[in-house]
């Protein structure tokens, strides 16, 4: 009974609503969040972006992965970058491979055509964790980070990185002052203004763009989940 639980659990966890419910209001928020996002960046590049959040749980990796579904919906080409070299996720979302991956083209032994896989959804590829490295920080803050983000720009319009939440560790706010943007992503009656509010902070420390915040698990109606963004 338990197992069952937490399977249920689990799948209610990587439930891609923009993919499987287009129509739905949920999906309909996602793309308001696009949206904004292209109209904040109107005189400013906005090709490469981070998704973090000031703690775990706050329901950013699957923001960050709807965010990438509904980006390629529109028929952009998108490639989703799982930095989170700690706790992937990525790979369960989209159900792709994981033995090849970021850290295996960070530590310079693969191309970034060996590393980046189709998705099931329509102009969207996804580079996975790959085996976790012990040194995941070093790695990102790499000149191999650098030249991941400059040749990926060449191939997509897209490029999204579902990275660690921003108060753990340094990884976001490494990936953040490589980004055009950054975005964080808050939980409705869960994350708390002072944790939300030095995650920020943390942020604008590595002088990193940040575009807005997106209010993640807000009850409205009949809806399981309401999404809000503002700057």
């Amino acid at each position: 009974m338990a197992r069952k639980k937490n399977q249920s659990r689990h799948n209610k966890m990587r439930y891609l609503i923009t993919k499987l419910s287009p129509r739905s209001p949920v999906s309909e928020q996602y793309r308001t969040v696009r949206t904004n996002l292209q109209f904040s960046a109107v005189d400013e590049e906005l090709q490469s972006m981070v998704v973090t959040s000031a703690g775990p749980g706050d329901g950013k990796s699957m923001t960050t992965a709807n965010l990438a579904v509904v980006y390629a919906q529109q028929g952009k080409k998108v490639l989703l970058i799982d930095a989170d070299l700690r706790k992937p996720t990525v790979h369960y979302t989209f159900r792709v491979d994981n033995l090849n991956g970021l850290s295996n083209y960070l530590v310079g032994g693969s191309a970034l055509t060996d590393v980046s896989t189709p998705s099931d959804v329509d102009n969207l590829d996804i580079i996975s964790c790959g085996p976790i490295p012990p040194n995941p920080s070093e790695l990102l803050a790499s000149k191999r980070m650098e030249k991941l983000i400059d040749e990926a720009k060449q191939s997509y319009d897209i490029i999204i990185f579902d990275t660690p939440p921003v108060l753990a560790v340094a990884d976001a706010q490494i990936l953040s002052s490589l980004c055009d943007g950054s975005i964080l992503v808050v939980r409705s009656n869960q994350t708390e203004y002072d944790p939300a509010t030095k995650a920020i902070e943390a942020l604008k420390s590595v002088n990193a763009k940040i575009l807005g915040t997106i209010l993640n698990d807000r009850a409205k109606q009949d809806s399981n989940y309401y999404y809000y963004y503002g700057q």
